[in-house]
């Protein structure tokens, strides 16, 4: 018989579009081996891996157990194994936050950004479909972080950077950081804001309570300063995203936004837009664990600035990334659209079209 090609209902269910795409833009990675940093450096404090059994390794920060990661955390063939089952296409990387190694000198911790930076553009480049990175710099030297991020944006490709919520105790509104939002505001990039180094953390050692308690409350610190610190009023053309939904500012925005009405003396010295002003001019993840509180973030920051976020491959992360949006009743299919991979698109600013 001829063959007269293939049916069109066939053609119909293989032919994908950038709706049917999901894409997770917190997720982490490390390179699998990097120098010896103590020896490089000549001094600690920086994290090595032990790789003590096939596919696993023990983070060690001079001599002491921090963290067990798995080739997970390395892999990205293993990655994308996992992501295939997970049913997600895209993840955004970014180094691990313990990495950002601001306390460390200036330009030890820019030498250790670009390796990092250099790797991360490497495992993007190899599998383009399947990895858009972030990068780190920096950030208590800002000329070398603004140089830095020049250099990911426009030699590696990347579409911006991670950073911490605070830089060695110093607040994102601290006047220090303008070199580096001015060429952030230049080049138009994405900026994701993670917590670290959580305020209160010697004193809330037990019951984890630094990661359930501090987290959410640097998340909040971040926006709150950038907000009443002027910078996403003086710097409109930097994206960000915020981990963990925002941390507890979504829940708190009341609470702040009385503040500012009640004492303008205390909140609004270096910025009078109210903080109400600025809600749909940033994004946050969509990792809050609940259905209840993903709505609730759905209509306190909006639908159009929501993006699946899991924290991969974390078990304080969504461990089944996406999960959570697919059984929030709640949502549209048009909306839950926006949160698998619209959202984040507009947010990196790169092509859908790139990854189908």
């Amino acid at each position: 018989a001829e063959y007269m090609g293939t049916p069109e209902f066939f053609m119909a269910s293989t032919t994908r579009s950038p709706r049917d795409l999901r894409v997770d833009i917190h997720t982490h990675i490390l390179p699998r081996d990097w120098p010896n940093l103590k020896e490089k450096y000549g001094y600690g404090g920086f994290i090595q891996l032990d790789h003590h059994k096939p596919g696993y390794a023990r983070m060690m920060k001079d001599g002491t157990f921090f963290r067990e990661i798995h080739c997970n955390c390395w892999d990205p063939e293993r990655r994308m194994e996992e992501y295939d089952a997970f049913n997600v296409d895209v993840q955004v990387l970014s180094t691990v936050p313990v990495m950002f190694s601001y306390w460390a000198k200036d330009e030890d911790c820019l030498d250790l950004s670009m390796y990092l930076n250099d790797h991360m553009a490497q495992t993007c480049a190899e599998y383009p479909k399947r990895f858009v990175g972030l990068g780190t710099v920096p950030m208590q030297a800002p000329s070398l972080a603004a140089k830095e991020l020049r250099r990911c944006v426009v030699d590696l490709g990347l579409p911006g950077v991670q950073i911490g919520t605070n830089v060695n105790g110093v607040n994102l509104s601290d006047p220090m950081f303008e070199p580096f939002w001015e060429e952030a505001n230049a080049l138009k990039v994405a900026v994701f804001i993670h917590p670290w180094n959580m305020m209160g953390e010697s004193e809330i050692q037990k019951y984890w309570l630094p990661w359930l308690v501090g987290m959410p409350a640097e998340t909040s610190r971040a926006i709150c300063s950038l907000i009443f610190g002027g910078v996403l009023e003086r710097f409109p053309d930097i994206r960000f995203a915020f981990a963990h939904g925002g941390g507890s500012f979504p829940s708190t925005i009341g609470r702040i936004q009385h503040g500012f009405d009640v004492r303008p003396d205390l909140c609004a010295i270096d910025n009078s837009v109210a903080p109400t002003e600025y809600i749909g001019r940033f994004w946050c993840d969509s990792l809050v664990h609940s259905p209840e509180m993903l709505e609730f973030l759905v209509k306190t920051i909006g639908e159009d600035r929501i993006c699946l976020g899991s924290d991969y491959p974390f078990p304080l992360g969504e461990l089944h990334p996406g999960k959570l949006i697919e059984s929030a009743d709640m949502l549209s299919d048009d909306q839950r659209v926006k949160l698998f991979s619209q959202n984040a698109f507009e947010w990196l600013g790169v092509d859908p079209e790139r990854f189908l």
